[in-house]
């Protein structure tokens, strides 16, 4: 009975407005459909090659080769992520790539924050020259300058200096001072981002909020600390987590930077095909993987590689949504 009055109510309603009730509510639930079908299909575009990957990864070699076999595999095994872990070195890769990669994110936001609120607040010669140099470091991508980066950092001075006391230049390479140069010094990977985005974040905080600082006696530097780092948590939060992702899986710097010795996984990873010439396998036994048994150690390396990013992104995930949800809000 209440189905039929609504029905009846939505007819007389649609009446009086000559059709325009029908059309819209029709045009509403089309644009839901068509809104649900395209969610459906960018989500299966992100997870499908994950959980093919998941699914490679626990097949046998005899598996890979089977037509019948799409996803669940008919002998499940382990011995993949075993050797894979083997070939990776796994947990020692694992503890250097956090190493770095927290090191680059510290230091990144750091600096980053600093320069970004200067570019919001301050007022100096050539700013917008400086700025546009900014935006040059977010569109130039880091491999036009791969030779200069590695000769600088390969024959390190300052002016001269250091040849003149010690008769040489300093070799900065296969260590972690490039990194914290790099970054200190805002060339960092994508530092360029995080600055704009810190600026155009900083520029939409009010400046009442400062003078009413000024006015209580906080100075310059106490009114950074106290007032605008505290309100700029949320894109400060975003900006690590960026940062921190982003170096997990840089190769580029890495192979540059650091030697074979100071493992990470993004290196591990790159070498892991080669690797698979001549390995171990669950039994001991050295073999030479196969052209699809291969891609299949590659596909389970990678879930070995990128688990650390997935358990960070559950444990931050509630923060990371809200940070994003409230940078919006002030942009």
């Amino acid at each position: 009975m209440n189905k039929m009055n609504k029905f009846k109510s939505f007819r007389e309603r649609n009446k009086k407005s000559n059709g325009y009730l029908l059309r819209k509510t029709s045009f509403n639930v089309a644009y839901k459909i068509v809104r649900a079908i395209l969610l459906f299909g960018l989500c299966f575009l992100i997870l499908q090659p994950l959980l093919n990957k998941i699914s490679i990864s626990f097949m046998e070699e005899q598996d890979l080769y089977d037509s019948t076999i799409n996803v669940i595999p008919r002998h499940f095994t382990l011995s993949n992520y075993k050797i894979s872990m083997n070939l990776l070195s796994y947990w020692s890769s694992l503890g250097n790539t956090a190493l770095v990669s927290l090191l680059v994110s510290v230091l990144q936001i750091i600096s980053c924050t600093l320069v970004g609120y200067g570019f919001a607040r301050y007022k100096f010669p050539l700013k917008g020259l400086w700025f546009g140099m900014v935006i040059l470091v977010i569109v130039v991508p880091p491999t036009t300058i791969q030779s200069s980066l590695y000769l600088n950092f390969r024959y390190f001075d300052i002016f001269g200096l250091f040849k003149l006391i010690t008769g040489d230049s300093l070799n900065l390479l296969d260590s972690l001072l490039p990194y914290a140069l790099m970054c200190l010094g805002c060339m960092g990977l994508k530092s360029g981002l995080y600055i704009y985005m810190l600026r155009q974040y900083f520029r939409g905080i009010p400046k009442e909020l400062e003078e009413a600082a000024y006015v209580d006696g906080c100075g310059k530097v106490m009114t950074f600390i106290r007032i605008m780092l505290p309100d700029a948590k949320p894109m400060i939060t975003s900006c690590f987590l960026f940062s921190f992702v982003w170096q997990w899986t840089d190769s580029f710097y890495a192979r540059m930077f650091l030697s074979s010795d100071f493992a990470i996984l993004s290196n591990k990873l790159t070498g892991l095909a080669g690797a698979l010439d001549n390995y171990l396998d669950a039994r001991g036994i050295a073999q030479k993987a196969e052209t699809a048994y291969s891609n299949a150690m590659l596909g389970t390396g990678t879930l070995l590689t990128i688990i650390p990013l997935i358990l960070v992104y559950l444990f931050a995930q509630k923060g990371f949504v809200e940070s994003l949800s409230q940078t919006g809000i002030k942009m």
